[in-house]
């Protein structure tokens, strides 16, 4: 050998760190991961620089052979020796080991960011977040007597249009969503109508207000996620000013079908998958299970607040009022005690304060109606989509997971029963057919196989996006600050306009302020 590296001749260990890090769709290396693993060495920058000047690349990619001889200058380098070719040329016979860790924990550095890996979401939460605001305003619609249905008015900033649509219209939308993103986060929909026992709980008017929160929520997710807001069932559902856009819909989803279909890439998503994929996803699964219930303890907390400010508003309303009663109160002094009373003049004054009174009250329901608007409905927002992760998880489960196990199970009857009707020497005819079916269950075991690693690559992405959201969490807290700050600067300057006025009240009455 004259220096050059023999792939019949490289380690073992070699061969796994090529495998561990190469691409999944040909047999080069991306120059990004093999910077990756160049800073896994801890090597001086000096050193880092000749074991890159002596390894060539081409289009930003290094050959298999490139790499094999980069792993022998970097064992050099480890063992404080100049990491050239010539040295490498002393132990072409026998390259040395380098100390990289374990080869099936460097997959990680393929699966970090990369300009053309399909796999990566590569979306800022800013960016999700200004991919458009819908707004969905209630429209109520009479009909004789009695309320017969709601209409909404749905604004798109993005289409920048109004469009009205009925809960039914919601429905069927929601339906074709999960049919055509089934590996994907489709938030759910609220209730039609009030459930049983929820009467007792809130009023009709609070159940219609608060779907109509929860259908804007709905909405948004969808027209920000990075793989469905530029959907056609999206963009008829948001601009699509005719009547019939349930039919719309419904002919839309007929003609594109499923995102696998569609997606140009679905039946290669294994070749883009990390090798424990499997781990990555229970591991995230779990994450995000805990990360719903904290947030969902969250939200209960700050719905409380949110309910407290708006009995303090009614409690300081009520305050005021009693007091007016007080001071409107024109029945006479008893003269045993007129002598010395100033109940007489005090009374009066009282009255007036029933207006401070009712402007702190006021401002005690703005505060309600922040923590509401603010702090409640950021939570709620994040809540559901946490929630649509979950039921993502499920749905795979369920779904394709489910229908692969069945369909290998069904396969392998039939496998049987071929084995026994060959070895009985059973018609030509029947085993024909056998063969026939096998063949069919085995093109459909194909088909589910790819589905599932497809289910596989969107729940990975799904993933990411979760974790793109969670930097909510500073909106969320933010706004809940805010709030608190605003609110108690507001009250507290009521109250302290309200101080020196009790003590001009109190010492013209001849009476020494309590404070």
């Amino acid at each position: 050998m004259a220096g050059e590296i023999n792939e019949g001749s490289v380690p073992p260990y070699y061969r796994e760190v090529y495998e561990a890090i190469r691409c999944r769709t040909d047999e080069r290396v991306q120059v990004e991961v093999f910077q990756r693993l160049l800073d896994r060495t801890d090597l001086q920058k000096a050193a880092l620089g000749q074991i890159a000047e002596h390894v060539d690349s081409t289009g930003g990619f290094l050959s298999k052979l490139s790499l094999y001889k980069a792993l022998a200058l970097i064992a050099l380098a480890q063992q404080g020796k100049q990491p050239s070719p010539k040295l490498l040329e002393n132990c072409i016979q026998e390259l040395p080991k380098p100390q990289l860790g374990e080869p099936k924990d460097l997959g990680t550095l393929r699966m970090q960011a990369t300009p053309d890996d399909p796999l990566t979401v590569a979306h800022s939460l800013d960016k999700l977040l200004v991919r458009d605001c819908v707004q969905v305003e209630l429209i109520p619609e009479k009909k004789g007597l009695f309320l017969k249905h709601v209409e909404y008015q749905v604004t798109s900033q993005h289409h920048k249009i109004s469009v009205y649509r009925r809960y039914s219209d919601f429905d069927v939308f929601h339906e074709l969503l999960v049919q055509r993103f089934a590996y994907r986060m489709v938030p759910a929909l609220p209730p039609k109508r009030m459930l049983k026992g929820v009467l007792t709980s809130i009023s009709e008017r609070e159940f219609i207000e608060g779907r109509r929160r929860a259908l804007g929520r709905f909405l948004n997710l969808v027209a920000r996620h990075p793989f469905s807001s530029d959907d056609e069932l999206v963009k008829i559902f948001l601009a699509f000013n005719g009547s019939d856009v349930q039919i719309k819909l419904r002919d839309a989803y007929k003609r594109m079908g499923d995102e696998f279909i569609t997606n140009r890439i679905a039946t290669q998503a294994k070749e883009y998958l990390p090798t424990d994929i499997q781990n990555q996803f229970s591991a995230s699964r779990e994450l995000i299970r805990n990360i719903h219930n904290s947030f969902q303890k969250l939200r209960d907390r700050a719905e409380k607040m949110a309910e407290r400010s708006k009995e303090n508003a009614t409690d300081l309303l009520m305050f005021g009022r009693e007091l007016s009663t007080l001071g409107s109160d024109a029945s006479s002094i008893p003269p045993l005690a007129s002598s010395q009373s100033t109940w007489a003049t005090l009374r009066k004054s009282l009255k007036g304060l029933s207006v401070e009174f009712a402007l702190l009250s006021d401002k005690a329901a703005q505060q309600g109606r922040r923590e509401e608007d603010d702090v409640v409905e950021k939570l709620n927002f994040f809540l559901d989509l946490l929630q649509s992760y979950r039921d993502l998880c499920e749905r795979h489960e369920k779904g394709v997971l489910h229908d692969h196990q069945r369909a290998l199970q069904k396969y392998s009857v039939m496998k049987r029963q071929m084995m026994s009707a060959a070895a009985q020497s059973k018609e030509q005819v029947s085993v024909e057919q056998l063969e026939s079916r096998i063949v069919q269950q085995e093109n459909a075991i194909q088909t589910m196989e790819l589905r599932n690693y497809f289910s596989l690559f969107c729940l990975h992405q799904e993933t990411q996006l979760i974790f793109t959201y969670l930097p909510m969490t500073y909106h969320i807290l933010g706004a809940f600050v805010k709030s608190q700050v605003q609110g108690h600067t507001e009250m507290g300057a009521v109250w302290n306009d309200l101080q020196p006025k009790l003590g001009f009240l109190f010492s013209n009455n001849g009476i020494q302020p309590p404070y």
